[in-house]
């Protein structure tokens, strides 16, 4: 977290010295660590994550997603609590513990299966709620897109959801910490198919969908999320059609977001 925040209070000495739009005025080395970042996943997460999925039986992936998302349930509580909706940090609450409990560790969705909705708030989103300008946007090596406001939420987000960083024994905790972020990854194979096949400009996609995604999650817009096509990674089903409509997607269209401010 060290190198994180010297490499913000660079940016951030060096705004003057900056062009591009207002909410991305780093856009030039945010385009060369997004290229990085890009680089890196194609190296190394990308080939982990197909290997992953190739190997471990659709089951067994979705045990293993469950599991860490029960366990970022009680972070997501806190939020909502803090964001001053008590009534879904009670939902999530009574989640974690049914899934815990009924569904073995979390390894079933019992809760949603019972018509109990799962949430998706972090300590960004809370800053937000809160009235903390969002600020600058901003790419982070291996965090990739963030704004200045949800940078600062990251270490309160990966140190409570999950919680493993509270493990003790490294390498236990590193397992799990690599499982995570394999498994995440796995879930979203095939997404840059809509960056190569929607739009001439990656980075500019990017970056427009998801400050668009983030403030509609601040204001719990659902109806302001910008719709894409999440395709399916045909090199990794036996069956296209039938992993099409197990790929959670925001919208059924693919649709270009809309600019901002350019």
């Amino acid at each position: 977290m060290k190198n994180l925040a010297l490499v913000i209070a660079v940016l951030v000495l060096t705004v003057g010295c900056a062009s591009g739009p207002p909410e991305d005025p780093f856009e030039g080395y945010n385009r060369s660590m997004f290229s990085f970042n890009e680089k890196l996943d194609n190296a190394v997460t990308k080939p982990a994550a197909k290997a992953y999925t190739t190997v471990t039986p659709a089951p067994v992936r979705s045990w293993v997603s469950n599991f860490f998302g029960n366990l970022s349930d009680p972070w997501i509580a806190l939020n909502n609590l803090l964001q001053g909706k008590p009534v879904d940090a009670l939902s999530d609450a009574m989640r974690f513990v049914f899934n815990s409990t009924l569904g073995l560790g979390g390894l079933l969705d019992i809760a949603s299966e019972a018509g109990i909705p799962k949430h998706d708030e972090d300590f960004g989103q809370t800053l937000g709620v809160w009235g903390v300008d969002e600020g600058v946007f901003l790419v982070l090596p291996f965090f990739g897109p963030r704004t200045l406001r949800d940078t600062v939420g990251i270490a309160a987000d990966t140190t409570f959801a999950p919680p493993t960083g509270f493990i003790k024994d490294i390498p236990v905790r590193n397992s799990l910490t690599g499982l995570r972020l394999i498994d995440g990854r796995a879930n979203v194979l095939g997404i840059e198919r809509t960056l190569e096949e929607g739009t001439l400009d990656k980075y500019r996609y990017s970056r427009d969908f998801y400050l668009q995604q983030r403030r509609a999650k601040v204001k719990d817009d659902n109806g302001e999320l910008p719709d894409y096509e999440d395709f399916d990674d045909s090199e990794n089903s036996e069956n296209p059609e039938d992993t099409k409509d197990s790929v959670a997607s925001p919208g059924e269209s693919t649709t270009q977001p809309r600019e901002t401010g350019e």
